[in-house]
């Protein structure tokens, strides 16, 4: 129970990344990460009591982390740069399916039972129809779906790997954040035009750093280290969900059927996958 409250916790934080990236899109997107995983690395200083030995990992294991959090960002972006954005995220959203089905392959004894794959497809038919809002999508193909694929297949990986290397502290993704901003900003610097920002932009990077580019990985490295990763890749199928509905709200809309049946669907695929949550 507590790592399923883990994951939601942390979910539910990424789901106000996109309303606060509206208020944020003058950004260049590496200057926007890499500032808001600056702040997120602080974030582990009063979970590591100020303890910075904490940060002492492996140097596998921080490259493990930089693969992870500036590995996806990375391959993200790219693909946003030449591919339609939301069919772009909606291949990037893979990434719980990917947890879902990849779980045997990285973590010992995990096995799938037919409950699981069930499940996890119906969490990407809800998670598509929460990104598209039911729309169909059309277009020939951009090569920028290949690096959005590639996102998708790192988060998933990295989720399920920090299972697999010697145990470290929460409290070192800090460390993890760290060296990711440091090259966002290096990618920024070397990729993008500098841009000015005002002190309200200053303010909303703060409160992104502290949110989802922050305390949202240190409760999902928790929630991974307590709970079923399968279990969590179904929850994580919310993430598009509550971040549609965020934005309805904020625009004073009403979700109409997509979203309806996109919340069916997936919390539909979290019931069924509990069923088969005894198979090891």
């Amino acid at each position: 129970m507590k790592a399923t409250l883990l994951a939601l916790g942390a979910i539910a934080l990424w789901s106000t990344l996109a309303a606060l990236s509206v208020s944020l899109t003058h950004v260049p997107p590496f200057l926007l990460t890499g500032l808001a995983l600056l702040v997120g690395s602080v974030v582990s200083l009063p979970l590591a009591r100020f303890d910075l030995r904490q940060w002492r990992v492996p140097p596998a294991t921080l490259a493990l982390g930089v693969y992870g959090l500036f590995g996806f960002h990375f391959l993200l972006f790219i693909a946003l740069r030449h591919a339609p954005p939301v069919q772009a995220n909606l291949v990037n959203y893979l990434w719980p399916l990917g947890i879902v089905l990849m779980a045997p392959l990285f973590l010992p004894g995990v096995r799938l039972s037919a409950a699981h794959v069930m499940a996890a497809f119906m969490g990407f038919a809800g998670a598509a129809l929460a990104i598209t809002g039911g729309q169909a999508l059309a277009g020939p193909f951009a090569w920028g779906y290949l690096p959005a694929l590639g996102s998708a297949f790192v988060w998933a990986s990295y989720s399920l790997m920090t299972q697999r290397v010697a145990p470290f502290p929460t409290a070192a993704i800090g460390v993890f954040a760290l060296v990711s901003g440091l090259a966002s900003l290096a990618c920024h610097a070397l990729l993008e035009e500098a841009v000015g920002l005002g002190a309200r932009d200053l303010a909303l990077i703060g409160v992104m750093g502290l949110g989802p580019l922050g305390a949202a990985f240190y409760l999902w490295d928790a929630a991974l280290k307590r709970g079923d990763a399968r279990q969590i890749g179904l929850l994580s199928f919310l993430t598009p969900l509550l971040s549609t509905v965020l934005l309805l709200a904020l625009r004073g809309e009403r979700p109409g059927w997509p979203v309806v049946t996109a919340a069916v669907l997936i919390i539909g695929a979290a019931a069924v996958g509990r069923l088969g949550g005894h198979a090891r």
